[in-house]
């Protein structure tokens, strides 16, 4: 490979402005940064926001949060963003959306919420995402019982227009539009910066999942969304409209800790796979994908499998390569609706290891590419499944997932010496 084109490589992978960066990690000279190399963070992951998960039950403190003219508010319209742009986030203050989110979001406790639950009427759905603490101003606020927090608000809020909330929604909506704002048409694109990216990631999981968990998996009746989001209940009793609370029956899910509905994550491995020489790489294609374009493995992390175990597994299932060693690279959030893509770099076994047999039929083709052909598809080939092939593109040749993407960064961490140990960005 020429030296031009390796300096090039390196750029792309080390410092793809669309991928974000971590402040404690960018100085980092620990020694497992020297032995192993600077940590990857993948796009949709490295957000800035402070969660305080453990202030998700203080009402207190969140409703003080939420009115606060300080406090920023993500919108999401049917799990897609509110844009000002393809990269950019719209951001709303209380008083924008007060007619959708009314005077007192966060204003009864847990129990009371539980007590009161009445089928007949809605809450919007609000989403905590964490405090914004690395602005030169911030608001201090009183909690329950850890002191004060400073720093700016972040939520997020479904906006859209069903159910409930018809008419508040096509209102907010309808004035946004007429300010400039869409909603976002294809969030996969990954357009959004690094920033908005993780934002967005996390708000629209948690969107997700409590549009999923909507009713209760034991009994079967609605359920309520509490902890600011993050945990859903199953009320004993419900108001119907009235003044007097008509019971809902027995449920197993009020019967213990472990049976109430809390967010789940789903492991996903994505391999790139590296021939016993070290020479090739293994990427498929699915029928879907456009022409020329082919990306690493990737399945389903199945209960009672560690990670190692499930990358074999899926290798030899969709293409028939059997693998040997197994080495954890990095992970990247993705949000449709809420998987964790654990990425790693496996090596074929020697022979027949290497011998390409689609089993599963899940993909169209499989194939073994030159590191010389993954290399120019990195310089000229990546895209969105969507978009055109970059500039230099040479029509036939190898095409890849852009950079924003997990495959993309195994396969330049293949390209770049990763498995020889040469001095990695």
């Amino acid at each position: 490979m020429r030296v031009v084109d390796q300096k090039r490589l390196l750029s792309m992978s080390g410092a793809n402005p669309a991928l974000p960066e971590i402040p404690s990690l960018l100085d980092d000279d620990s020694m497992l940064t020297r032995k192993f190399g600077k940590e990857v963070v993948n796009y949709y992951a490295g957000g800035s926001l402070n969660r305080y998960s453990f202030l998700r039950p203080d009402l207190k403190f969140l409703n003080a949060v939420a009115l606060s003219p300080e406090t920023k508010y993500i919108a999401l319209n049917n799990l897609s963003p509110l844009v000002t742009s393809s990269s950019e986030l719209a951001f709303f203050s209380y008083e924008d959306l007060k007619s959708v989110i009314g005077t007192a979001p966060f204003g009864l406790a847990e129990e009371e919420y539980i007590q009161l639950y009445d089928s007949t009427k809605s809450a919007p759905l609000i989403v905590f995402l964490g405090m914004d603490e690395s602005g030169q101003t911030s608001t201090t606020f009183e909690t329950s019982a850890h002191g004060s927090i400073s720093g700016k608000g972040c939520f997020a809020i479904d906006v859209t227009a069903k159910g409930f909330q018809v008419e508040a929604a096509s209102a907010f909506l309808a004035a946004a539009e007429q300010k400039g704002i869409a909603t976002q048409g294809n969030p996969r694109s990954m357009t959004l910066h690094a920033e908005a990216a993780a934002m967005f990631a996390q708000a629209r999981s948690m969107m997700d999942w409590n549009i999923r968990n909507a009713f209760c998996a034991s009994c079967g009746n609605p359920t309520l969304s509490v902890h600011a989001g993050y945990k859903r209940v199953c009320p004993p009793t419900d108001l119907k409209g009235t003044e007097v609370a008509v019971s809902r029956g027995e449920c197993p899910s009020r019967k213990g800790v472990s049976n109430v509905c809390f967010p789940r994550t789903d492991p996903t491995m994505i391999a790139a796979v590296v021939s016993t020489d070290g020479q090739r790489v293994l990427l498929g294609r699915q029928a879907r994908f456009p022409p020329c374009w082919y990306s690493t493995l990737a399945g389903f992390i199945e209960p009672g499998e560690s990670i190692e175990e499930a990358v074999r597994r899926e290798v030899w299932e969709e293409s028939g390569v059997k693998v040997g060693r197994v080495v954890i690279h990095s992970s990247q959030p993705w949000p449709y609706p809420s998987s964790l893509m654990i990425g790693a770099i496996a090596q074929a076994l020697p022979g027949d290891g290497e011998k390409i047999i689609l089993n599963d039929k899940e993909l169209q083709d499989a194939k073994w590419f030159s590191m010389d052909e993954v290399r120019e598809a990195l310089l000229h080939g990546t895209s969105a499944l969507d978009a055109a092939a970059g500039p230099g593109y040479k029509e036939g040749a190898l095409r890849l997932p852009p950079g924003q993407a997990i495959a993309n960064q195994l396969i330049s961490a293949v390209a770049n010496g990763f498995l020889t140990a040469s001095p990695r960005i």
